[in-house]
């Protein structure tokens, strides 16, 4: 979650008003020009599964298009949402830097698509293949950002071992699939940040972001609660089992005849849990059979990276990839009071029920700037009856 106070955070069921702004760039963000938006036409989407974490639609005014003004070729857009409090300055919240696209001159303004500048760096293919590395996973990812997003910082948050050396790697023309979590043509992942178990990409501020992959074991950042000064608005669960894997294999495979890194493993250890594997499907596949425990179904996928070069790296992917892979099954959609500080990959706890509380993790976030009531959609670990 962006920072912000306990005070906040509290009173926002009770915001007076909820300002909102919006300036644009057209040289890299090194000055910013504000401009205007029409009411109630910015909104905003930010999901942990999209190509580009925030997207959005707006209409500005008071802008005009072209090389020197919004143009979908150099233009950047930042948006912003207050929160007024009684008796206190408005508190302003980042979301989103993004890039502009179709811009259309209509009757109340300067229609735009947007998407986060992933997008640039998406479009920045490499002019010809070439060879990354061997070196530290900093020095090179911070090297291909900057080739296609000169003067934008790149942030590293605590969990990431910026430090790991990644092996040579031979990068055909997509910059994002080495940075992220590409593959050769062969199919053995080629993606730098997806073998630290970690993600990329651009946060509320405009800022690329490497960050570890969120589990439900993370701290809870906000509590959605009913009832008088509760923000919980309309909850509904939603059961899928879309996207589950409940055992992970994960190999390290450089190619050109060098030894085969694992497979490491990791499974549902938690006997409570609906997508429980058993206790071990690798070693004693049989033992749910000779226990009795006739509800556990496997669910197996396998991962090769040619950037995974110990058995402890290839143990540390395996269970990121089991902590985003689980708790997909259980899902819950709702409208609560808008808080512009949260961030998907955050966990909450939620009233589902009166007096029920669940941790659940935050997928996707969607709202109107100015708007009082935000739409989430979340999940989280389904338990046994």
């Amino acid at each position: 979650m962006l920072p912000v106070s306990d005070a906040v955070l509290a009173a926002l069921p009770g915001a007076l008003q909820r300002p909102y702004r919006a300036d644009w760039s057209n040289d890299g963000g090194r000055t910013w020009t504000p401009c205007g938006l029409q009411a109630g036409s910015a909104q905003i989407t930010a999901s942990r599964t999209a190509e580009t974490r925030y997207t959005g639609s707006a209409t500005l005014t008071g802008v005009t298009s072209g090389a020197a003004g919004i143009n979908p070729i150099s233009t950047n857009l930042r948006l912003w949402q207050g929160v007024q409090l009684p008796r206190a300055q408005p508190v302003w919240f980042p979301v989103g830097r993004y890039t502009v696209g179709r811009p259309r001159q209509t009757r109340t303004g300067l229609e735009v698509e947007l998407a986060g500048i992933e997008d640039e760096i998406r479009s920045a293919g490499l002019p010809t293949a070439r060879t990354v590395g061997p070196g530290d996973a900093r020095g090179l990812v911070e090297t291909l950002v900057g080739e296609a997003l000169p003067g934008v910082p790149v942030a590293w948050r605590a969990g990431v071992n910026a430090d790991m050396l990644i092996p040579q790697l031979l990068a055909e023309d997509s910059r994002w699939a080495v940075l992220s979590s590409g593959t050769d043509s062969s199919g053995t992942s080629t993606g730098i940040v997806e073998s630290l178990a970690a993600e990329i990409f651009a946060d509320a501020r405009g800022v690329i972001t490497v960050a570890p992959v969120p589990t439900l074991a993370d701290p809870v950042v906000w509590r959605i609660g009913r009832g008088p000064g509760g923000v919980l608005i309309e909850p509904q669960t939603e059961q899928s089992s879309e996207g589950l894997a409940n055992v992970w294999a994960v190999t390290g495979d450089a190619g050109s005849g060098e030894s085969v890194i694992g497979p490491a493993y990791a499974w549902d250890d938690d006997p409570g849990s609906l997508t429980y594997a058993g206790p071990d499907p690798v070693g004693d596949p049989l033992a749910p059979q000779r226990l009795g425990l006739w509800h556990v179904r496997l669910r197996v996928q396998r991962h090769t990276s040619a950037v995974i070069t110990s058995l402890t790296q290839a143990y540390e992917v395996a269970h990121a990839k089991l902590a985003d892979s689980l708790g997909v099954q259980y899902s819950l959609a709702l409208t609560a009071v808008c808080n512009p500080a949260l961030e998907p990959g955050d966990v909450i706890e939620a009233e589902v029920t009166p007096g029920v509380w669940e941790k659940h993790l935050v997928d996707t976030l969607s709202y109107t700037l100015g708007a009082a009531s935000m739409s989430l959609t979340t999940r989280t670990s389904a338990r046994r009856l």
